[in-house]
C-alpha cells in the first residue's frame, strides 16, 4: 500500500515502472495504491516481476485518488485519508520529508506503528526525537542509506554525485540515517568496554550529574552513571 503523485518527475521510473504508460496529467495529483496479492495474470505458472508490471499497467483497478480535508492538502500524511491509510499499514518504509520530521515520528508514535523511516543524523538531537530515544521508543539503525538512484534530470553536484558505467545517475547524504523501532538482535549485543574510570579522564558536569565521556571507546566499564547510561549499555546502545 503506497501513496504517491500522479504527474511526479520521478514517477514510473522505477524497475517495475519502465514499461508503463506516461503520465495522463501535468499536475502532482496524489492517489493511492494498495495491492493484497500478486495472481498468475501471464499464465506461466508462477507469479513473477511481469505479473506486478501488469498490475502496474492496471493501475486504474488498484488505486483511488486522494482529497484534501481542512487544512491539509490532498495526500499530506496528516489529512484524515491519509491517517486512515496509516492505521491500516503493519509496518511503515518511508523517506518523509525532513521539514515535517517531528510531525511525521510523532504520528507514527502516536498510532504505535512500526517504522523503518530515512532521516538526518542531526534529527537525533531534536528535542521532539531524543525524548523518545531516552524512552526506548525509537532508536538508530546500525546501517545507513549510503547512496540513492536520481532521475536524469537532476543536477550533477560535484560532491556526492556521479554516474556509473550503464549511465544511471547516483548521489549520497552524508548524514543519512535510518530512524526505527524494529528490534533487531545487534541491538542487545552488549558493548565491549575496555575503559577504566578516572576523573581526570571523565570530568563531571556542574548541572546534571553525569561524566563527560567523548566516544563510546571511552565509556568506562567500572562506572555505574545514570540510569540512562544503564539503559544505554544494557541495549547495546541506541
Amino acid at each position: 500500500m503506497t501513496t504517491s503523485y500522479e504527474g511526479s518527475p520521478i514517477e514510473k521510473q522505477g524497475l517495475l515502472f519502465e514499461e508503463m504508460a506516461g503520465s495522463k496529467s501535468n499536475k502532482k495529483e496524489p492517489y493511492s495504491m494498495s495491492i493484497d496479492e500478486v495472481p498468475d495474470l501471464n499464465g506461466e505458472g508462477a507469479t513473477d516481476e511481469e505479473d506486478v508490471k501488469e498490475i502496474l499497467r492496471q493501475r486504474e483497478k488498484y488505486s483511488w485518488a486522494l482529497k484534501g480535508e481542512g487544512e491539509y492538502g490532498a495526500g499530506d500524511f496528516r489529512s484524515k485519508q491519509c491517517v486512515e491509510l496509516l492505521k491500516q499499514a503493519d509496518i511503515v518504509v518511508t523517506n518523509p520529508p525532513f521539514s515535517l520530521f517531528r510531525e511525521y515520528v510523532a504520528l507514527l508514535v502516536e498510532h504505535r506503528k512500526q517504522f523503518v523511516i530515512i532521516g538526518q543524523m542531526n534529527q537525533a538531537h531534536y528535542k521532539e526525537i531524543f525524548h523518545f530515544i531516552k524512552d526506548n521508543q525509537l532508536w538508530l539503525g546500525y546501517t545507513h542509506p549510503v547512496a540513492f538512484v536520481v532521475p536524469d534530470h537532476y543536477e550533477m553536484r560535484s560532491v556526492r554525485s556521479w554516474r556509473d558505467a550503464q549511465g544511471t545517475n547516483w548521489r549520497s547524504l552524508g548524514n543519512a540515517c535510518w530512524f526505527t523501532n524494529v528490534d533487531v538482535p545487534k541491538r542487545h549485543e552488549k558493548l565491549p568496554l575496555f575503559k577504566k574510570y578516572s576523573p581526570e579522564a571523565h570530568p563531571t558536569y556542574d548541572n546534571y550529574d553525569a561524566i563527560e565521556v567523548g566516544k563510546v571507546s571511552e565509556i568506562p566499564f567500572d562506572h555505574e552513571g545514570t540510569q540512562l547510561v544503564r539503559d544505554f549499555l544494557e541495549n547495546g546502545g541506541f
